[in-house]
This record gives C-alpha cells, structure tokens and sequence, in this order.
C-alpha cells in the first residue's frame, strides 16, 4: 500500500482498524455506509473506491499536522509546549446540587453546557448518556434539559461523533457543541480543518468543544465482564476511578449500601490497547479541558470539584459568565497543580511514544 496516495478507507482499515489502533470514537461512522460500530469496536461493512475519503481525513489516528491545527484555532502565543494552548487553570464545581448529585465529579461540565445553551454560545450539543457508566451511546442534546440526561462519565469509549457527523447535516443546527475524550476532540479539530469545499463546510457548524482528561478507556467487554461477575449491570449507579494510590475501582449500586472495590490489577489487563498509543491526557484540542480536581489534601476533599484548563478566548469567556451568574463555584488552585498537570501528559507523551516504537 501507498501510504502517500492511499487516504481513504483501505488505509482505515488496513493500517488503523486490523492492528487495533483505532479508538471507536465514530469519527469515520455516519459519514457514509461504509463503516459501522457496535459494541466498542468500529468495523468496515464494505469497500470504497475512494483514495482520498473524509475517514482518513477525520480519523485521530491517521497521520496528522498537529502544529497546522494549533496554528488555525488557538492563539501560539497560549501554546505551552508541555500541554498545549493554555490561559489559566481553575477549580470548580456546579452550584447546583441537583447538577452535582449526578455527576461523576463537580458537575463542571453538565453546568457549563448547560449555560452554553441558555447564553447562544451553542444551540445543540454532541454529549455521552450511559447507564451508571456502561453502555455509553451518543446523544444529540437540543435543549439544556437534554445535557442533564448526560452527566456522568464512562470507561467504555463509545462512537459519539457518529452523532455529530448526522447533526452537522441537519440544517436547523448552526452551533453545534462537542464534549469528548482527547481522541475525539483531535477528530474534531481534523474535521474543522479538513473542510470539504466542493461537497460541504458543514464542519465550520461546530461551536464549543469541551475536553474531559483521561489517562485510558477500557475494553468493552472486559468492562462488562469484570462488572457482572460482582454485581448486576442494571444495579449499577456509579463507577469511578480515584487517584492511582487507591490501586481500585469503585462501584456504587442501587441497592447496597456499600461500594464495591475491584483491586486495578484486575482493570490493567481490560485497557483497550488502542490507549497505549494515546499521548494527550489533557485534551489539548478544545476550548476548555476538565478533569477531576487533585490537590495536596486527598481524595475527600478533592471528590465533588474539578479542575478546568482555559484554552480560548471563547472558553475563557463562557468561563467568565458562570463565575458571574453563580453557575459555578471557584475555589483556590494549589501552586504545584498546573506543574503536575504537565508531569502528568510529558508522562503520557512518553509512554505513547515508547508504545509506538514497539508497535513499530
């Protein structure tokens, strides 16, 4: 294959699906009938003619001009090079308990999104609903009701951006808003850049993008598995991740009152291996990044906010109007966040690039 002149699906599949580099982000999903996902795994239902296709040009994880993206959408005079476009770094939680009661963390993005609506920065939004964390689909939001059926976080990485491929084509949306993990939020910056001229621009129709960090997503049906074999998935009301020293995953159920622990050495071996080659933790392609906060006081003071990364000036004002409006709460970040934030993606830069090697 000519890796040059080769930019359409046979590249996808060959180079991308079979060696289990691909991410399930949907990126490559509702463009055409070519592609279909199902079940945390993106699959080719049949060949195309084209060499140079939208799949290509759109997926995370063919080759990609990151600097070119910086250059077009962020200020280079925001570009840390340790982590990207950056304006400033804050710790916030939604004011409303309602919001913060069914989140994964502080509520920060459900609240966030929600104002985008109310304020015009968006007038749909491409969100994730699961059930209690498994099971994640896309979701169309339309209303800032629908972004409060979505909160909440999962390890499953699903096919989101299928939903936006279909929204971007419905010519009642003009701003569409986008939350994804760093793999996505990469595939929406290559479809804002890759415009098609002489099909569409529908791309130019995306409005705020929010990142979420992450460190890996998690096999499917190894997810699944290791959930069930403790507790019925349709009991599930919660799964979380807390910080690397607690070496566990926590279940919350409906109906026991106790959590249930599974020890992270049962999780390392269902780590999709796509992940490994990953060398974004934070996001770096959005508007504003959000994870959960950590602080040099521990996990009980830190569970319930969040810590959030300003990266353009539309971030930084749709951040500006919560403060004002009382939709979030601020508190102080601690010196050392931002220089552990940065040791925490250079950490997974490196991996990725080491994994990489080896795949080589």
């Amino acid at each position: 294959m000519n890796m040059v002149t080769d930019k359409g699906s046979t590249y996808v599949e060959q180079k991308v699906i079979k060696p289990r580099l691909c991410v399930n982000c949907g990126a490559c999903v509702g463009l055409c009938g070519y592609y279909g996902a199902f079940k945390g795994r993106v699959v080719k239902l049949d060949n195309c003619e084209l060499n140079d296709g939208r799949c290509y040009a759109y997926c995370p994880r063919t080759p990609t001009d990151k600097e070119r993206i910086f250059s077009k959408f962020f200020d280079r005079n925001d570009i840390l090079p340790e982590i990207g476009p950056y304006r400033g770094i804050y710790m916030t939680r939604a004011v409303d308990d309602k919001i913060r009661a069914k989140s994964q963390h502080g509520g920060t993005v459900t609240a966030l999104m929600k104002l985008a609506f109310e304020e015009g920065f968006i007038d749909a939004a491409v969100l994730t609903q699961s059930d209690g964390g498994l099971n994640p689909e896309g979701n169309l939001a339309t209303t800032p009701e629908d972004v409060t059926k979505c909160s909440g976080s999962s390890f499953q990485i699903s096919p989101t951006l299928s939903v936006l491929n279909q929204a971007l084509k419905d010519k009642k949306y003009k701003k569409i808003g986008v939350v994804g993990t760093p793999c996505k939020n990469l595939a929406v910056y290559k479809m804002k850049l890759n415009l098609i001229e002489t099909n569409d621009e529908n791309a130019n129709k995306i409005g705020l993008v929010i990142g979420l960090f992450c460190g890996w997503g998690l096999d499917w049906r190894g997810e699944e598995k290791t959930v069930s074999d403790r507790v019925a998935i349709d009991d599930v009301e919660h799964i979380d991740i807390p910080p690397s020293k607690y070496k566990m995953m926590q279940i919350k159920t409906k109906t026991k009152k106790k959590d249930i622990e599974i020890p992270l050495e049962e999780i390392y071996p269902i780590i999709n291996e796509s992940c490994a080659y990953c060398d974004d933790f934070t996001a770096e392609f959005s508007d504003l990044s959000v994870g959960g906060a950590r602080t040099n006081k521990g996990w009980e003071y830190d569970r319930g906010w969040n810590q959030i990364i300003v990266r353009t000036k539309e971030g930084e004002e749709l951040l500006k109007i919560a403060k004002e409006r009382k939709v979030l709460e601020f508190k102080d970040v601690e010196a050392q966040n931002l220089s552990k934030l940065k040791k925490a993606h250079l950490n997974k830069r490196k991996n990725a690039v080491r994994n990489i090697d080896r795949k080589k």
